[in-house]
């Protein structure tokens, strides 16, 4: 069971979320200038990128967490690796949706096979697939082992999501910031929209980690009151 300690910080937790989430929508549909070329549809951007940005960050922290679950078998690093891979596919699931509306009026398709969206398509399946390992297997020490396995090996398509567009030049916008693509009146709103979406994930981490916590310690004691099982 989560501490009172802690409920109460995840009540400022979510007071600040629900502040930052107001702010970064006024900044980008209000406060963010209208781009010259795309006028409002460039408005995505500020969801699109730091859900990208989150869901890249979410996929890291589930193959620390596997690789020290493989180090210490501490369930713990398991409970956080199965937390950070939903909020990366909630993160991701963003990203792909966000990314066809934006592609459908700039590039008149809503796909492409392009390196960048082929590979993050691949890093969600991936994870999913993650996900039905986790439902499949009833065991939990095999399960929270094979998980462990398959997400560091799932990780590796990461960095080709991250370097896609920097290796293989296509379609898809470069990288912004590093390009001096994002003008200076646009970047405010930008970075007030990654620090919502960073509290957004800290926020979800966190309890989503208790969730799981709270439902081993409930399989661990079911598992002591009936040791045949």
């Amino acid at each position: 069971m989560q501490p009172p300690k802690y409920r109460h910080l995840d009540t400022v937790l979510g007071g600040l979320l629900l502040v930052s989430m107001i702010l970064a929508l006024y900044m980008a549909f209000l406060g963010a200038p209208r781009e010259r070329t795309m006028g409002d549809l460039q408005r995505i951007f500020y969801f699109h990128v730091p859900s990208g940005m989150m869901g890249l960050a979410a996929f890291g922290l589930n193959f620390v967490a596997s690789v020290l679950f493989l180090i210490r078998k501490d369930r713990k690093w398991d409970s956080l690796a199965l937390s950070a891979a939903e909020v990366g596919i909630m993160f991701f699931t963003i990203v792909l949706v966000t990314g066809p509306i934006w592609a459908k009026p700039a590039w008149f398709v809503w796909w492409t096979w392009s390196p960048r969206l082929t590979s993050s398509l691949v890093l969600w399946l991936l994870y999913l697939a993650y996900m039905l390992i986790r439902s499949y297997v009833y065991d939990p020490e095999r399960r929270a082992m094979m998980s462990a396995v398959f997400g560091i090996v799932a990780f590796l398509d990461a960095p080709i999501v991250f370097f896609s567009i920097r290796w293989w030049r296509d379609q898809h916008p470069s990288p912004m910031l590093e390009t001096g693509g994002l003008s200076p009146a646009m970047r405010p709103a930008f970075y007030i929209c990654i620090g919502a979406f960073l509290l957004l994930f800290v926020y979800l981490m966190r309890r989503r980690y208790f969730l799981e916590s709270a439902r081993q310690e409930a399989e661990r004691l079911e598992r002591m009151a009936d040791p045949v099982r």
